[in-house]
């Protein structure tokens, strides 16, 4: 392995998180690495006097031009847009902000905060540039000098940025932290009412005011508005249980974590149905994230098969 690759290989990490964080894609945002290491490629790396700093500047600028473009498709996307969860399997989760894995419990709730599904839905309402300069400043810890070189603006002008997206994102951001074993005993008790249909269970684990957003992409069916109330959100869950009693459509509920946090698969007659992500006070569950839609499902229903039959070979 050249010096090139090696830099390259090292740097993957953080380049791998940027283009998540920016797209909301795997699949893009694998695309999109995949495209910088081309041009790293055809560069003269010994030319360069700080390749990090190209490597982000390269990454930043072709993640903002293609948000951009799916900025204008998503104008015409049926229903909410969501981003496409990621499913977090033998250690493997989706890219950290830094090149080390976070090792302290701290870490691994700040983690889960930048790159949980509720923080990237969040950030769709910034432009590219200000979703850019954001990242970059307040989740990769990049001065403003490394900010003003990735965008090509100046300080004063990145750090005006930087402010007014902070305003933009102020009154979405939780107002207090939930620790994950918090948001785990929550889920798994809301897991296990819905699993017997125990309505009544449902309701008291969701906030009054709590809401439910659903994307199926317009290739399944979804909600075209937020699902408001606790009362409504229970007898959803509730409709599905009787329809699996019923013998109607049998669900499966597993809990796994995506994006950093704990969430829900859910199954119907074998075949993943949806991805569910919670939002919470630490008492109540405020919001549910549900993807449905079959494209943005697709390599987490792949990778969730690889790992039920690596079990089960392990376990033969």
């Amino acid at each position: 392995m050249d010096d090139a690759t090696r830099i390259f290989d090292r740097l993957r990490p953080r380049l791998q998180g940027i283009a998540y964080r920016m797209l909301g894609s795997r699949a893009d945002a694998e695309e999109l690495v995949q495209d910088v290491w081309l041009r790293w490629h055809e560069a003269d790396p010994a030319g360069l006097d700080n390749a990090e700093a190209w490597l982000v500047t390269v990454t930043t600028r072709l993640a903002i031009d293609r948000l951009r473009s799916a900025k204008a498709q998503r104008a015409h996307y049926v229903g909410f847009w969501l981003p496409e969860p990621w499913l977090e399997l033998d250690g493997q989760g989706p890219p950290p902000a830094g090149e080390e894995r976070p090792a302290t419990p701290e870490q691994l709730l700040e983690r889960a905060d930048d790159i949980s599904v509720a923080f990237l839905a969040l950030l769709e309402r910034l432009s590219p540039e200000a979703r850019a300069a954001f990242l970059l400043r307040e989740v990769f810890d990049a001065d403003y000098a490394e900010v003003a070189q990735a965008l090509g603006k100046s300080e004063a002008a990145c750090r005006q940025i930087v402010s007014r997206a902070k305003v933009q994102l102020k009154d979405g951001r939780p107002r207090q932290a939930v620790s994950p074993d918090s948001h785990y005993r929550l889920l798994a008790g809301f897991a296990e009412a819905a699993r017997k249909g125990d309505f009544a269970g449902l309701q008291a684990l969701l906030a009054e005011d709590a809401e439910l957003i659903s994307d199926g992409g317009g290739l399944v069916p979804s909600f075209g508005k937020a699902l408001a109330g606790a009362a409504r959100i229970a007898q959803l869950y509730f409709a599905v249980w009787r329809r699996s009693e019923r013998g109607e459509a049998r669900q499966r509920l597993e809990l796994v974590r995506l994006n950093g946090e704990w969430g829900l698969l859910r199954f119907i007659d074998g075949r993943l149905e949806s991805a569910q992500s919670v939002e919470t006070d630490g008492a109540r569950i405020t919001r549910i994230h549900t993807q449905r839609n079959p494209e943005k499902l697709q390599r987490l229903a792949q990778a969730w098969a690889a790992a039920v039959t690596k079990a089960e070979a392990a376990s033969s």
